[in-house]
């Protein structure tokens, strides 16, 4: 077999051996490509390109990499061509199953490569970062349950002045209650919050 040739540069037709007819079975030119035809092989090219550029397209879905495995598809049949027995099944349907595999393959590698790479991340992590998030956790949900023991106007209160940053005064304006009202039910809800997270006095 010759030199890989450049898609797009003619070949110049080697001594003894004729063109290629336009319009020539892909099986016979795959028979002469075998041989190391270069001709035929752009007569090949040119005829399956386009659709196994399409099938690779749909399995892949990226452009630049649908560019990269239609070549090697093509490289592909560049070596191998005298691996093409017409009794088992048409010129196209060999040429789109080594596109569909080498398709599928790109794909497999590409989620290999993915999945690697999220692995090497996770063992990459801090376990100190891993407990201390958990703790986070754990903790808003405490509060996030004690809290729900108050009663309305304690829960407003507490959540206003400690989550929110409101003074005293600008959460019994929000309320509509009493100053004296709010800082009643300010320290009753921060006692029973204490109470049930088991923080003691």
């Amino acid at each position: 077999m010759g030199e890989w040739p450049e898609p797009g540069r003619r070949a110049e037709p080697a001594a003894g051996r004729p063109e290629p007819e336009p319009g020539a079975d892909l099986g016979d030119l795959l028979a002469r490509v075998a041989r190391g035809d270069q001709m035929a092989f752009e007569a090949v090219y040119d005829g399956v390109v386009p659709a196994v550029f399409g099938l690779v397209r749909r399995v892949v879905r990226d452009p630049a990499q649908s560019e990269e495995v239609t070549q090697d598809v093509l490289l592909e049949v560049w070596r191998s061509a005298s691996r093409f027995e017409a009794a088992r099944g048409s010129a196209m349907t060999w040429v789109m199953t080594l596109a569909h595999r080498r398709a599928v393959d790109r794909v497999r590698s590409a989620q290999a490569s993915a999945e690697r790479e999220s692995a090497t991340a996770a063992a990459e992590t801090d376990p100190q970062d891993v407990a201390e998030a958990a703790l986070d956790r754990i903790e808003r949900e405490r509060v996030r349950r004690c809290l729900g023991s108050l009663t309305e106007l304690q829960r407003e209160a507490v959540t206003l002045a400690y989550y929110r940053g409101y003074t005293y005064q600008q959460v019994a304006g929000l309320l509509g209650v009493a100053l004296g009202t709010v800082k009643t039910r300010m320290r009753d809800g921060l006692i029973r919050l204490r109470d049930c997270m088991g923080v003691q006095a």
